[in-house]
Formats: C-alpha cells, sequence, structure tokens
C-alpha cells in the first residue's frame, strides 16, 4: 500500500446503528471511534437518527458546547438535532437528527433521485422511507457542518455505512462537489436476500444478474439504491474478499478498497479481574441452565454458545442445532454440554417461573415446562429455534450429554435473567460456534477470540477467511479459531465437522485448553483497529483525492 497523499481534516460518518444497538455495524463504528479519535480529535464526527426523548440516553450524552457555530446554522436551516458524545471509548461527537420532518418532502425527494440518478424508489417498502429520510437529513447536517465549520482548505470526508447512507452520500455528491464521499457496504441487499430465501449464492454467484434477481424477490428499491450510491460515490468499499467479489457481481463495480472489521481490546479485561468475570460469568450460565432443565451442573460443564442476529439459515442457527443433535450420540464426548442460542427473537417477557428459581437460590431435580426457553416469545409456536429442537425431538432430558438453550433476548445487562452484558457473559463460554452461510465478515467470531474463547466459523464468512490467511492454512482448534469449509451444498458435513471438533475439545488436556485460548487471544491482536485503520486512510486519500480534482478544475474552469 503506498503513502497516502491526502488526509483529511474532518470525516462525518454517518450510519443507522449510530447510538442505536441493532447489529454489528454498532460493533464496527463504536470501537473504530476511539482509534481515529486519538489520531484527529473531535475531527470525526458521527451522525445518527435521534428517536427521541431519553431512547439513547445510555449510549449518547448531549453536550450543547460543542460546535456552536454549526448549532447555529443548524438551526437557522431548520434542522432538529442534537450534539453531544457517544458514550463508547473515545467519547466521539455525535450528531443525531431527528428525520421524521422530511417525510413531508419524500415525493420531491424520491423524483429528484430518479431524475439525477435513475433510483428506483416506486417500489419501497417497509424500512425504506424511514432510512431514506434519515439519509436525507444527515446529509444536510453535513451541508451545514461544512459550510458553518469548514475552511476552504479543509480536506473534508463524508462516509455513509449501507445502503440506509445513500440517499444522502448522492446529495453531498451532488451539492457539495468539494466533500470527498466514501461509501462502505457492509452486506450487499440482494446478495443476503439471495442467501435468506435459501437460494445457491456462491455456485451461481457469477451468472445472477443483481437488477433481476432484485425484481425476482421485490428487492429493486433498496437495490437500486445501493448500486447508484457505489457507482457515484468517490471511494466505495465493502468488508471483506468475499463480499467484495459479491458487489464485483451483484452491483456490476468492484470496490476500491476492503476495510476489514478490527476490535478495540480496551473491552477485555485485564487479569485478575478477567478470571472472576470469567468464573462469575460460568456460575451465572450454569445456574440459569440448572434451574431451567432441574439439573445441577458441575463445574466442568462444557459451555458453548452461538449468538448473533435472527438469521436462521445465513447465521448458522440451523446447522448449530443439527450439530448438537448429533453430539447428543456421540461416543468420544467427554464432558457433559449446555449449548446456548443467543439470539433476539420476538421475546416476550421473562420467565417468572425461572426468575423465582434462580432468586431461591436452590437446586432443582424436575425441570420447568418447555425447558429449552429462558423468556416466553409472543409466538411461541412458529419460532424456527424452538420448531427445529421439536422437531429433532430435543427437551433436555435428564439423560442428555447435550442441553440446548435459547437466549431470545438482547444480552444488555437488564433482561431478566442472566442480567449480564453480553460482553461478560461471552467470558462464560469455552467454545464459540458461529457456522454461517452468509456472513461478510463476522464480528462474533472476533470478539470470542479477543476474550479467549476459541471459535468455529465457516470460510463463508470474511473473519474465517482473514484468520486462514493468518494461518497460511485452513485453521484448527489449537490455533484458537477451527475453520470449517462451507459450500451451497455440503451442510450435513458441516454439522458434523462442528460435532465432531465440541467432541474433541471437550478431550482436550487443560494445557491444550491453555494453548488454544492463548492462541486464540494472539490472533485478535492481529485484528485490532491499529493494524486495521490504515486501510481507512487509504480510502479517505481516493475520496479526498477525486475531491481536489474536482477543486482543481473547478477552479480552472
Amino acid at each position: 500500500m503506498g503513502k497516502c497523499k491526502f488526509t483529511p481534516d474532518y470525516v462525518l460518518e454517518s450510519s443507522w446503528e449510530v447510538c442505536n444497538k441493532v447489529g454489528g455495524i454498532y460493533t464496527v463504528l463504536s470501537s473504530r471511534a476511539k482509534t481515529l479519535q486519538s489520531a484527529m480529535r473531535d475531527k470525526i464526527i458521527f451522525i445518527g437518527p435521534d428517536f427521541g426523548g431519553d431512547v439513547q440516553s445510555e449510549y449518547f450524552s448531549e453536550d450543547a458546547s460543542l460546535y456552536a457555530e454549526w448549532q447555529d446554522a443548524a438551526a437557522k436551516a431548520g434542522i432538529k438535532a442534537r450534539i453531544g458524545r457517544w458514550n463508547v471509548p473515545g467519547n466521539p461527537v455525535t450528531i443525531l437528527v431527528d428525520f421524521k420532518p422530511y417525510f413531508e418532502v419524500k415525493n420531491r425527494l424520491y423524483g429528484w433521485l430518479w431524475e439525477h440518478y435513475g433510483v428506483d424508489s416506486l417500489h419501497a417498502y417497509g424500512d425504506y422511507d424511514e432510512a431514506s429520510m434519515f439519509s436525507y437529513a444527515a446529509a444536510l447536517v453535513v451541508e451545514s457542518f461544512y459550510n458553518a465549520c469548514a475552511k476552504p482548505s479543509d480536506r473534508v470526508v463524508y462516509h455513509g455505512n449501507e445502503w440506509m447512507t445513500g440517499l444522502g452520500l448522492l446529495y453531498v455528491n451532488n451539492k457539495l462537489p468539494q466533500v470527498g464521499t466514501l461509501f462502505t457496504t457492509h452486506a450487499t441487499s440482494i446478495g443476503r436476500s439471495i442467501a435468506g430465501n435459501m437460494k445457491p449464492l456462491y455456485d451461481y454467484l457469477f451468472a445472477y444478474n443483481g437488477d433481476q434477481m432484485a425484481g425476482e424477490l421485490n428487492m429493486q428499491s433498496k437495490h437500486s439504491i445501493e448500486k447508484q450510491t457505489a457507482w457515484h460515490v468517490d471511494c466505495f468499499t465493502t468488508v471483506s474478499e468475499i463480499t467484495a467479489n459479491e458487489c464485483k457481481e451483484l452491483l456490476d463495480r468492484p470496490v476500491d478498497v476492503v476495510l476489514p472489521n478490527g476490535f478495540d481490546d480496551s473491552f477485555v479485561p485485564s487479569e485478575p479481574s478477567f478470571a472472576e468475570k470469567r468464573k462469575l460469568a460460568r456460575k451465572r450460565l450454569l445456574a440459569v441452565a440448572g434451574a431451567l432443565i432441574g439439573e445441577s451442573l458441575a463445574d466442568d460443564t462444557l459451555i458453548v454458545s452461538t449468538s448473533g442476529r435472527y438469521e436462521f439459515r445465513n447465521k448458522g442457527v440451523d446447522v448449530y442445532i443439527e450439530a448438537m443433535n448429533r453430539l447428543l450420540r456421540d461416543k468420544e464426548l467427554g464432558r457433559k454440554v449446555v449449548a446456548f442460542i443467543e439470539v433476539p427473537g420476538w421475546v416476550g417477557e421473562p420467565r417468572k417461573d425461572l426468575q423465582d428459581r434462580l432468586a431461591s437460590g436452590d437446586s432443582y431435580d424436575t425441570p420447568l415446562s418447555v425447558p429449552l426457553v429462558t423468556h416466553w416469545l409472543h409466538e411461541m409456536s412458529h419460532d424456527r429455534v424452538l420448531d427445529m429442537l421439536k422437531y429433532f425431538d430435543m427437551h433436555n432430558r435428564k439423560e442428555d450429554n447435550v442441553k440446548v438453550i435459547f437466549l431470545p433476548c438482547y444480552l444488555d445487562g437488564h433482561d431478566g435473567i442472566l442480567n449480564m452484558p453480553y460482553y461478560d457473559i461471552i467470558l462464560g463460554n469455552d467454545l464459540c460456534i458461529y457456522p454461517s452461510y452468509y456472513e461478510p465478515w463476522g464480528y462474533t467470531p472476533l470478539e470470542a477470540i479477543a476474550f479467549k474463547v476459541p471459535c468455529i466459523t465457516t470460510d463463508l464468512s470474511g473473519f474465517g477467511l482473514w484468520a486462514n490467511s493468518q494461518f497460511g492454512r485452513y485453521g484448527e482448534l489449537s490455533d484458537g479459531v477451527k475453520v470449517i469449509h462451507r459450500t451451497d451444498y455440503n451442510y450435513s458435513e458441516v454439522a458434523d465437522c462442528i460435532k465432531d471438533a465440541v467432541a474433541e475439545y471437550s478431550n482436550f488436556t487443560p494445557e491444550h485448553i491453555s494453548e488454544a485460548r492463548e492462541n486464540a487471544s494472539a490472533l485478535s491482536k492481529k485484528a485490532l483497529w491499529s493494524e486495521f485503520i490504515k486501510y481507512y486512510y487509504e480510502a479517505y486519500d481516493i475520496a479526498l483525492s477525486k475531491a481536489e480534482a474536482r477543486k482543481t478544475s473547478s477552479r480552472q474552469s
């Protein structure tokens, strides 16, 4: 990678997940903030949606003293926004903008989009309108900030994440040619849709036409805004080589730079609190499992888990359950296993009967009814996890050496059962399993190894491919990351590989376990933001080079 010619004076970056914990992009941005904040103090400014009231008070602290000149300009322009700091390491400046007032000009905006960029908003449904109005509001923030705060010599980058920021990126591209625009797709909307609709994505990727598939899967509007944004920004990026290939085939546009997702290890406790927190997490997980299934679980129980968004096939939840079912009959299993599924479903409320048992502190020898789930769901009879467990007749019986427990809620520390945040809970695992079918990067396995928990993933995830590139071969459990080869059609083999790997790990000696845990931690250090931030500067350079060229040509003309 050559030396960057241009570095930004300001970076304004927007995402639906700024101060809004929905998925992996929240982690990408919030963990990267500290590294950028160290390099360009208060010149990295995040823009997110404002949901009003104190909905986001956990994540956002308002500070009216910041950028007073911008606040005046925004007020005069009729922009309703609050400025403050995001409560994450680095505490970057953050602007939350109210996007609701722009719904009244929605049709005019969509007409403008069609006229200037050929974006099809006619087929919009679901979250398209809401995302687009936020995107427009964010662009107005960028415009007002640039006009109020930037000097003519300042180099400014506007960075949008996902199709939800597309309209605003195109607006800035059109109205502020002196600003370098940067777009990151973390997963193409049409690629995710193909995979989620049970179609083979990888073997046929070369033959799929993105526009045609968007019509077939009723994804025209999201695909259209994503494709046109990719084509018109100054720098187009994604998070892994596997998704770069997807962009080239489905959006007909190769990416300029791959921006792999890093991690900030300030989230990881240091010794001796690490050992203490791990002990507490294990104790809590085993207590919850024991109270639910009516069994006292020994300290040496192997705790495994999968977690992430509730994308049943894409995240490999189906193959995880399949593997645990097969593990029930595995003669090589050396320890009892409790396998958690930590994906937020349509949760109703924490189970009162389970809360009562946990509060009593007693041990029980009879299971609760439905000893598979910690919280009641709104649609118990239509939940895919519970359906698959019932299909396999898995009911956590006394004689079963593998117990599967569904935790269908966000682990924010206030769920009513575990009452510990995810980063505290993850410490208690012995092994984490993420057998993804569609996974542009894969934050969950990176988080696991950062907390010294070995993991199993696949070579259909960007992280899995990156791990293999570090090893120079397919990773094994002793390396800290086992990478399984996965294709469109080898579901059964993947389930067997997971089953065999868990059985193998259950027989590891303490020395072997310690080696795997240390290797996991060592690999995570190679994925710190301090290692990956250089790719962002390369992307900023590309965007600013094009903006500078426009400035030069406008001066000459």
